[in-house]
């Protein structure tokens, strides 16, 4: 982890409270290269041809594999860990989420980070809360997100 990332470690409700709005991040840059592309395809069993197949989508409109949209969502937990640790916390849980946007393609080979904003701390049980975090990831030399959403954690003190 860079200097210039700070990792947050809150350990009760009132720590996530002092957190809204604060943006958490940016995580370290992270290749996404063909293996990895290849490895999420083998794991969903989702092999279309513009992820896994460099020959032919070089002649398509992107000029070459691009990363599932759910391969750059499905690395938000880890990014998370990256910026947050929960081990203060008798759990922590993915509880869902409320919206997720799969903004703009990501070409093989590109670098990702993301960047966190706790929007949301609502109690549902006495020392237990809902934390909404939007989470954006971005690459390297690409103007627009590369995935916006909006995650929904639950997380009890004891």
């Amino acid at each position: 982890m860079s200097d210039s990332t700070q990792r947050h470690r809150p350990t009760s409700v009132e720590d996530l409270r002092a957190l809204l709005g604060v943006e958490l991040g940016p995580t370290e840059w992270h290749t996404v290269d063909q293996a990895a592309i290849d490895g999420f395809a083998d794991l969903t069993g989702d092999h279309q041809w513009i992820h896994v197949d460099p020959a032919r989508a070089a002649g398509s409109a992107f000029g070459s594999t691009i990363a599932h949209g759910l391969y750059s969502l499905a690395r938000t937990p880890t990014f998370l860990e990256e910026l947050m640790a929960f081990d203060g916390f008798a759990h922590s849980l993915n509880y869902g989420y409320n919206k997720v946007r799969f903004v703009h393609p990501l070409p093989v080979d590109s670098q990702i980070r993301m960047r966190a904003e706790i929007t949301d701390v609502t109690e549902t049980a006495p020392g237990q809360v809902n934390v909404t975090t939007k989470l954006t990831v971005e690459a390297d030399g690409i103007d627009k997100p590369i995935v916006v959403a909006e995650s929904i954690g639950r997380f009890s003190e004891s």
